[in-house]
């Protein structure tokens, strides 16, 4: 963690100089979006009319146009599958359509359509955003960077020609073009995007820097390390890939209990029609039998079993600040056995807070009059630290007096005349060391004593002489060790701590809300390496982060969730969930709610199969009435719906919330 005080470039456009594209996808840039859109709105309209009264020509003609919109291309990836030779259940859906609709039940035909089509369509538009994010990610760094030549003079070059051994420049306010090692040059660096430590880094000749960081007000000479394509951002983005392709396995379980049911679905219905006519039955009588047996069969309320109660779940977690983003995480969020958690922006706040005010012995200063100091010294510095140290006057309702004279040095701290004292304030090892006395000696066990406590130590300085020491730490969210303890009950294991920021804030915090596994000094690799240490163990993790360097975690688990207010781009992209509101305690709410809406899944798969497997017999053992067949059909639909829709009611958060944090 820093302790330097310097003041950053105020134009905004000075520390930006560069806008990074836009690269987020439009809905309706997507044909299956504008597809699916297209038969919901035909449906929409052909209902009505049918309702109505309308010529039968002219809703039917409505609901074939639907049926053509939204089925097409389902249709067609199916008819694909079908040329290798595998059969999967985007056909069997048209299929099934196709025949509700040739024994009249056209409605219940279309509808499966739209579902089936708005259900793609939100796959691919999920699938998409995730990697406009990843691509977008490579715009921290910047498009050209300052090299040096041998000569002296300096030539700008796009940043992916930067070789190993090339020297370049970074001036205040730039975004640093590669990977390397500081050369000459003092200055603060926001690495906050690959290590997530919440404060500016001080660099110094010998210090590692990483391509896409944004550089204060020193000038820093560098040396390239790495090529482009290996620097830590582009092995964020490949990590993050990487990770997403791991979740495949899952996927191809799903597609294999579908084609088989696919298979099954098909055969039945053949048999269902050709045994009879085998044995000398009416064509009419058996096609209507295997039509009546394609709509009984059909998995409509095995979908509604499951899809409800998770779909509800996910409502309400919405009404609450939580966005989930699909059923599966809905699902998986029940299944999580061990948590890792981020340090900054998700157990802390994010912003650096004064904790410690303490005057030296014999400086004349009250606690008071000390932060007054500092605070007019800082007042003309946009660094976070100078904002904490103000923000920590105004809070205690003091008036800083008009500081004259201000100047900061990149890497050291500022200086001002206020009411005619010179003030200095900065870090205790950077400052100039002045007279060694005993009040020097004190400054220095201050200092050393808050930056074990994994403080950040900040010395006042007052006409020479040691006034007293600040100390400034990122202030601990107020859920925090509530939260971790609910997840501990919930998994049977106390979460994990996984932080870019330095052992000892890390161990600080850890100790206040009751973690013991920690790991800090992260950067993003080390972080999935943790991440997939306790998932070889057989435990299901869920990853809980907001930074750029937490996307490759939140991808690699079993479960990410991104916290919001805060959280970057790509986070909030890659994570399954998303915490809107930076509620912490709500992580184990929705946990629990997901847990009540698999035990509601199960009830109505257990109902689903009764229905559908007695209506099956039915057909198959004695003549089931089509209008009877179609009514037990959509009973079944229609209880399994209702059972699940209780999950949207305000009780079953307020039960999902007590359950979480017993």
């Amino acid at each position: 963690m820093s302790s330097t005080l310097t003041e950053r470039p105020a134009p905004a456009s000075t520390a930006r100089p560069e806008a990074a594209p836009q690269r987020r996808t439009r809905v309706f840039a997507l044909p299956e979006a504008r597809w699916a859109a297209a038969a919901t709105v035909l449906f929409l309209l052909a209902l009505p009319l049918q309702l109505t009264g309308a010529s039968a020509w002219t809703w039917g003609s409505v609901y074939a146009l639907a049926y053509a919109a939204g089925g097409w291309e389902p249709a067609r990836a199916g008819l694909q599958a079908l040329r290798e030779k595998t059969l999967d259940v985007d056909l069997l859906m048209i299929v099934a359509a196709l025949g509700a609709a040739a024994v009249g039940q056209v409605v219940d035909g279309a509808l499966l359509i739209v579902i089936f089509a708005t259900s793609g369509a939100l796959e691919t538009l999920a699938t998409a955003r995730t990697a406009d994010s990843v691509r977008g990610l490579l715009d921290l760094a910047p498009a050209t960077a300052a090299r040096l030549l041998d000569d002296g003079t300096e030539e700008t070059v796009p940043t992916a020609e930067l070789a190993v051994g090339d020297t370049v420049l970074v001036r205040p306010g730039e975004r640093i073009g590669a990977d390397g090692r500081v050369l000459e040059g003092a200055s603060e660096v926001d690495q906050a995007t690959i290590t997530g430590e919440p404060l500016p880094v001080a660099k110094e000749p010998g210090d590692e820097v990483f391509a896409g960081t944004l550089n204060g007000t020193g000038a820093l000479r560098i040396k390239v390390e790495r090529d482009a394509s290996d620097s830590v951002i582009a092995r964020i983005v490949q990590m993050v890939e990487e990770a997403s392709e791991t979740k495949a396995p899952t996927q191809l379980f799903i597609e294999k209990v579908e084609q088989r049911y696919s298979i099954g679905m098909v055969a039945a219905t053949l048999a269902v029609f050709a045994v009879p006519l085998a044995f000398g039955a009416a064509l009419t009588g058996s096609l209507l039998r295997a039509m009546t047996f394609m709509i009984v069969a059909s998995p409509c309320a095995v979908v509604l079993a499951t899809m409800p109660p998770l779909l509800s779940a996910i409502a309400n977690a919405g009404r609450h600040g939580v966005l989930v983003k699909s059923a599966v995480v809905m699902e998986r969020l029940g299944q999580v056995e061990a948590v890792a958690l981020d340090k900054t922006g998700t157990l802390t706040e994010g912003t650096p807070r004064v904790t410690d005010v303490r005057p030296l012995t014999g400086s004349g200063l009250t606690e008071d009059e000390l932060l007054s100091l500092a605070a007019a010294a800082e007042h003309p510095s946009e660094h976070p630290l100078a904002r904490a140290i103000v923000e920590a006057a105004r809070s205690r309702g003091l008036t800083p007096p008009v500081a004259e004279d201000f100047a900061s040095t990149p890497g050291v701290g500022v200086t001002a005349t206020v009411d005619g004292r010179t003030v200095a304030v900065g870090a205790p090892a950077r400052l100039p060391a002045g007279a060694q006395d005993a009040r020097a000696a004190r400054a220095a066990g201050v200092a050393a004593g808050l930056e074990d406590d994994g403080r950040t130590a900040v010395l006042v300085v007052v006409d020479g002489v040691r006034a007293g020491v600040l100390g400034i730490a990122d202030r601990l969210r107020p859920d925090a060790a509530g939260t971790v303890a609910s997840l501990t009950t919930l998994t049977g294991t106390t979460p994990m701590l996984v932080t870019g920021d330095n052992p000892r804030a890390a161990a600080r915090l850890a100790t206040e809300v009751g973690i013991t596994d920690v790991r800090a000094g992260l950067l993003p690799q080390a972080k999935v390496a943790a991440v997939r240490e306790q998932e070889r163990a057989g435990r299901k993790v869920l990853a809980v982060g907001d930074g750029v360097n937490d996307a490759p975690a939140l991808a690699a688990a079993h479960t990410g969730v991104a916290m919001g207010r805060a959280g970057s781009d790509l986070a909030l992209e890659t994570a399954d969930a998303v915490i809107v509101r930076d509620e912490l305690a709500t992580v184990p709410t929705v946990m629990a709610l997901s847990r009540r809406a698999r035990r509601l899944v199960v009830q109505n798969l257990v109902i689903a199969a009764v229905f559908i497997s007695g209506l099956v017999v039915w057909d198959l053992v004695a003549t089931l009435p089509l209008p009877l067949g179609v009514l037990g059909h959509e009973g079944s639909t229609v209880i399994v719906g209702l059972n699940g829709l209780r999950l949207l009611r305000e009780t079953a958060w307020t039960r999902a919330r007590a359950e979480g944090h017993r």
